[in-house]
């Protein structure tokens, strides 16, 4: 089962990619096809071993409703959108073999039937198009070694559920949002979904603080007994996953404020949505979740004010950063002997970076494999058991530079530096693009601490829209907008 496995992965790998850069119609129907194929020779590795009866049944059920949803996806296929917002929090406890995981089950149930719908349209019609624009090449060529790296990993099974459960079926979701059709009413729907269900999510935390009511996951009960202050998770499986919705919305309500060019009631509104999600997201606690919003708003402050007034702004938290090294309690703290308090302070994140870097160097150009980090951390730790707790890495830089060595570091990369050109070059004429870019830019930044960057849906479907924007031929009325939008953003920024 274990070749059974590799061999799967490269397989589904190889389709995503082929389905990502080429433009012809009968290799794009055979990489749909490999990436199908894939995906079910990983399902079988990684199913329980007794059962086989039910899982069959469940297999044939679940085929048949992806049909039927694949048949509702092509006639209507925004609701690929407001099923993958709905559906976020939706993550479910299972125990895949000696592993637990929490999966997005009912959005893999949406992803599939979207698979039946995206090979009926490739049947159907042929466009000739690369969805994903510029991002194409670097996303297919990070998914490929990824893949790839399946081959050599020491963790098979961590390696096949990072591939089986995010990286694959997230992919297909990329393609599924840039190939949306444009529609401008539509994508102001979605965002009145994305805020709608995140004041409720916010209304819900701020009734767990009331109430001191967690719904689930015992780990946020227990920490919540004995820290000095009471995270709140909502709906949702973790606290910071939680808080990024929240921040997430706060963001693509912002890029609304700064070039939606509303005014009056419409942009009390957007203030007002602001100011209600930011409660639920400061009941969180979640330290990265802030982190990553100020990293947005320092990027939305550089389009609307320009570069000057931000670099000034950085300046002065150089300087002030300077200054406060003269202290020496904090000297110490960071230049000195007071490692094991920045490890404290950062939640053990610190001795995590620092093995995680140690291990990259001991394999610095392919990597000790995809899913490979935990093992490799718990060797270094002699830790006992096969599936050591405290081992998993909080930073996706380094677990990159880990398990894919510097080959896959580049890649990583690359993928940021053409998605954030593609976003921020077409934000002042797209909303859309400005919004998917100031996401894209904090999801990023809180990957730095909590590691769920290519693990998350919301990352891929801010690929896919920044490609939806950036491969959508730019026509006269568009330039027009875009003079028109100017005076805008400069009265937003003015405000």
């Amino acid at each position: 089962m274990s070749e059974l496995a590799r061999v799967s992965g490269v397989v589904a790998v190889a389709g995503l990619a082929l389905l990502l850069v080429s433009t012809r119609r009968d290799l794009r129907i055979a990489g749909l096809v490999a990436w199908g194929a894939g995906m079910l020779g990983l399902a079988a590795y990684l199913a329980p071993h007794e059962g086989h009866a039910r899982i069959a049944a469940a297999g044939i059920g679940g085929i048949v409703l992806a049909i039927g949803g694949g048949a509702l996806l092509v006639r209507v296929p925004w609701l690929l959108a407001f099923a993958t917002v709905a559906l976020i929090p939706g993550r479910i406890p299972i125990t895949l073999g000696h592993e637990q995981a929490k999966l997005l089950i009912p959005l893999y149930g949406v992803l599939a039937a979207y698979a039946f719908a995206l090979g009926w349209e490739l049947i159907r019609r042929h466009d000739g198009v690369r969805e994903l624009g510029p991002l194409a090449w670097p996303l297919a060529a990070f998914v490929a070694w990824s893949g790839v790296s399946l081959l050599w990993t020491n963790d098979l099974r961590k390696g096949a559920i990072y591939l089986g459960a995010f990286i694959l079926p997230f992919g297909l979701l990329a393609v599924g949002f840039a190939r949306l059709p444009w529609r401008d009413r539509r994508f102001t729907w979605l965002w009145a979904a994305l805020a709608a269900t995140a004041l409720a999510y916010s209304a819900i935390g701020l009734y767990q603080w009331e109430t001191r009511d967690i719904f689930w996951n015992p780990s946020v009960i227990v920490a919540n007994a004995y820290a000095p202050f009471f995270r709140v998770n909502s709906v949702f499986w973790d606290p910071s996953i939680y808080g990024r919705y929240l921040m997430v919305t706060i963001l693509a309500t912002v890029a609304g404020i700064l070039v939606g060019g509303v005014y009056g009631w419409k942009l009390a509104g957007l203030y007002a949505v602001v100011a209600g999600v930011w409660i639920g997201l400061f009941l969180s606690f979640s330290q990265s979740s802030f982190v990553a919003l100020s990293a947005g708003v320092v990027v939305a402050a550089a389009v609307a004010l320009g570069r000057r007034v931000v670099l000034g702004l950085a300046a002065v938290v150089v300087i002030v950063g300077l200054m406060s090294l003269a202290v020496p309690s904090v000297r110490h703290d960071l230049v000195g002997r007071g490692h094991s308090k920045l490890n404290r302070i950062t939640g053990g994140r610190a001795s995590l970076v620092r093995t995680g870097y140690h291990i990259a160097l001991d394999h610095p150009i392919v990597g000790i494999g995809v899913g490979g980090f935990s093992k490799a951390y718990a060797k270094r730790h002699h830790f006992v058991g096969s599936n050591p707790t405290h081992s998993a890495s909080h930073t996706t830089p380094v677990t990159v530079a880990a398990e894919q060595g510097a080959i896959g570091l580049a890649l990583y990369g690359w993928l940021l530096v053409a998605a954030f050109l593609a976003a921020f070059g077409a934000s002042r004429r797209s909303r859309v693009a400005f919004a998917a870019g100031l996401i894209l830019v904090a999801v990023a930044v809180q990957s730095l601490f909590y590691n769920s960057f290519f693990e998350d849906p919301i990352t891929w479907a801010a690929l896919g829209l920044i490609g939806l924007v950036a491969a959508r031929p730019r026509s006269e009325p568009e330039q027009a907008a875009e003079v028109e939008d100017r005076p805008q953003l400069e009265h937003a920024a003015a405000q």
